[in-house]
């Protein structure tokens, strides 16, 4: 595939949006925290084959304080995994008020490509530091970089939770900047639609929206359009991503939480 699946999956679903650009940052997150430990689930299709599945969980520090930490999981499964093996992992760290990253730690296996990478936002200094590790070259020293970043910075997970905790409005152009480590994207998402759609968990109605990566953080072509709940919850639920090797499409199947909070499965 022209696009590592984890690049296909992971950035479909444990997503983009971000921090502060030319445009300035977008208003604070004005919806309701986020249910301790949620946990999404999600089922991912490439055209008509099973491709894998993504997890992305909350992690709750008690005493009712909003969560600072996520763990994503992506796992190529099916046909897809015949051609392509993934099984990545996302850690990342933020700070709950604002949603600013601190820190993201991935563990990257796919196929024969096996890294850790560390990424470390140090809003004072406007640096992220990255320290990526072949593991299969234990003995090689990582390589290290650093880049440039706004005062408030989204890595490519707390991004996307960011991006729910807006007021969404169709006709809405929201203008941020995403980092991973390598380089700052400014980034264009528009709010095109308020529409009813078919998902495992029920109909529901979602705004559509199409962040602008092709072109930026892909010099590739293709389209990326992911439809967010229009209730106080914002369910990311379903995300497609339609590329020259085909559609990948992630529905929502479970949200969970812990006891005691409002949860809903399929």
């Amino acid at each position: 595939m022209n696009l590592r699946f984890s690049r296909i999956v992971g950035v479909g679903i444990a997503l983009l949006i971000l921090a502060n650009s030319n445009h300035g940052r977008a208003q604070a997150p004005s919806l309701p925290p986020f249910p301790p430990g949620e946990t999404l689930t999600y089922d991912v299709e490439w055209s008509i084959f099973t491709a894998g599945s993504v997890v992305a969980r909350l992690v709750d520090p008690g005493q009712g304080a909003m969560p600072s930490e996520i763990n994503t999981t992506a796992r190529s499964q099916g046909f897809a995994s015949l051609l392509f093996k993934v099984q990545d992992s996302f850690d990342s760290f933020f700070e709950p008020r604002t949603l600013c990253s601190g820190r993201i730690s991935k563990k990257i296996n796919e196929n024969s490509r096996h890294r850790e990478v560390d990424i470390v936002f140090n809003a004072e200094r406007g640096i992220a530091s990255r320290e990526e590790r072949d593991l299969n070259s234990p003995n090689a020293p990582p390589k290290h970089a650093e880049t440039r970043i706004p005062a408030c910075a989204e890595d490519i997970v707390t991004a996307f939770y960011f991006l729910r905790r807006h007021d969404l409005r169709v006709g809405q152009d929201v203008h941020m900047s995403l980092n991973d480590g390598a380089e700052s994207h400014d980034v264009t998402v528009e709010v095109q639609a308020l529409e009813s759609i078919q998902t495992p968990l029920g109909n529901r109605m979602a705004f559509r929206l199409e962040p602008k990566i092709f072109g930026t953080l892909y010099n590739k072509k293709g389209r990326l359009l992911v439809w967010i709940s229009d209730d106080d919850q914002r369910l990311p639920l379903r995300l497609k991503m339609i590329i020259s090797v085909g559609t990948f499409t992630g529905n929502l199947r479970s949200v969970t939480t812990v006891p005691g909070n409002r949860a809903a499965t399929n």
